[in-house]
């Protein structure tokens, strides 16, 4: 039997190659097609590297041909594999902010231990003792400091500084915030990766009219990754703060979030570790505490890891109500959630002025992000 070559693109617009949405023909995934008597020889090229993928398309296309144009068809099939696009390198020069005194990075080895809340809080009690104040919200993934500074709807402005455009950071509580998320909408997620969200931080760092701050909190995203390196190949850290909740899980992962601090070669010096959640008081009940999650265990690491237990905030309704509608807690006067705020705080300035007067100044470290690997050095 003579095969022709249109009834083989025919069938052939009956399947997809694997990761295409449209048939292999009008995809382009098909680049020839011979005939010679019964036998087929048909050309493609697909993006899927993988083994499994390969194989997927010459079984198709085989099982295809014969199934639609001729059950005895001899079929080959040349699979050309077109290598995807490597991914983009970041390097980005570290260097300091003019005006900036301190920057203070505020990390946590896990999600959902109120990192933002205390930042947020920090950053409050800090402006009511008089310091100038910024929050660089690096959470690009889930930022939350606009919502909790009531100001999720508004976009920063453009302003002119030494004839360069830079953005003007939103100031609510006489603290300046910036955040992604003043540049997305509210059901919008952003799917980025490492090198993208590495040019967004770094826009919002360096293009940002900060003006004199006495500190910079950096609102870091959970865990330890892209986000973090890139950071600290932004900006030489002054300190980091790590919070934690009381139970062992978390634990865990904030004596990570501290050791990745501490290695040689990013070698920021860790402030102390803040327990969150740490007990739990009833209104109703004020001298009363409910170790929910566990006592003391924040407490115990700090103590095992050499570093500060800088606070111990309860587990308390109105912190989340307050972050809930934008007016952070440690507003609330003469409450025993400002108080606890208030002693964080302070030991948060009295660590960063202890470690400026006995340690050297940070330097930012050297990192070179491509292909999804991550190379530091010294």
């Amino acid at each position: 039997m003579k095969l022709q070559k249109k009834d083989i693109l025919e069938a052939l617009k009956t399947i997809t190659a694997p990761g295409a949405g449209e048939n292999m023909v009008d995809s382009g995934a098909v680049t020839n097609v011979l005939t010679f008597g019964d036998e087929v020889i048909v050309d493609i090229t697909i993006n899927n590297p993988t083994l499994q993928a390969r194989k997927k398309a010459e079984v198709d296309i085989m099982k295809t041909i014969h199934d639609k144009v001729f059950e005895k068809a001899q079929v080959k099939v040349n699979v050309k594999v077109t290598a995807p696009p490597k991914e983009e390198t970041v390097e980005i020069k570290g260097k300091a902010i003019p005006g900036i005194k301190n920057i203070v990075a505020v990390a946590s080895g896990k999600g959902g231990v109120g990192k933002s809340t205390v930042t947020s809080n920090i950053a409050v009690t800090l402006a009511k003792m008089g310091f100038k104040v910024g929050i660089l919200d690096a959470d690009i993934y889930g930022p939350s400091v606009p919502i909790m500074f009531d100001v999720a709807n508004e976009r920063p402005l453009s302003v002119n500084v030494d004839g360069k455009s830079k953005m003007k950071p939103i100031e609510s509580y006489g603290v300046k915030v910036l955040s992604i998320g003043f540049f997305t909408k509210p059901d919008q997620a952003v799917i980025w990766r490492g090198p993208m969200a590495a040019k967004a931080l770094n826009q919002m760092i360096f293009d940002a009219a900060w003006g004199e701050l006495d500190f910079l909190l950096l609102d870091l995203p959970p865990g330890t990754g892209d986000i973090h390196l890139s950071i600290m190949q932004s900006l030489p850290i002054t300190g980091a703060v790590v919070v934690s909740t009381p139970q062992n899980v978390a634990l865990a992962d904030a004596k990570k979030g501290v050791a990745m601090f501490k290695q040689e070669s990013i070698n920021v010096p860790v402030l102390g570790i803040v327990e969150n959640m740490a007990y739990f008081t009833p209104e109703e009940l004020p001298d009363n505490k409910y170790y929910i999650f566990g006592k003391e265990g924040a407490k115990n690491l700090a103590e095992d890891l050499g570093v500060r237990l800088l606070g111990e905030i309860p587990l308390v309704q109105s912190i989340r109500e307050a972050g809930d509608v934008g007016r952070p807690a440690a507003l609330q006067a003469n409450t025993p959630t400002m108080e606890a705020f208030d002693n964080l705080t302070k030991n948060v300035v009295e660590e960063t002025v202890r470690r400026n007067t006995d340690l050297p100044a940070t330097e930012a470290i050297k990192i070179t992000t491509m292909a999804g690997c991550s190379a530091v050095k010294n």
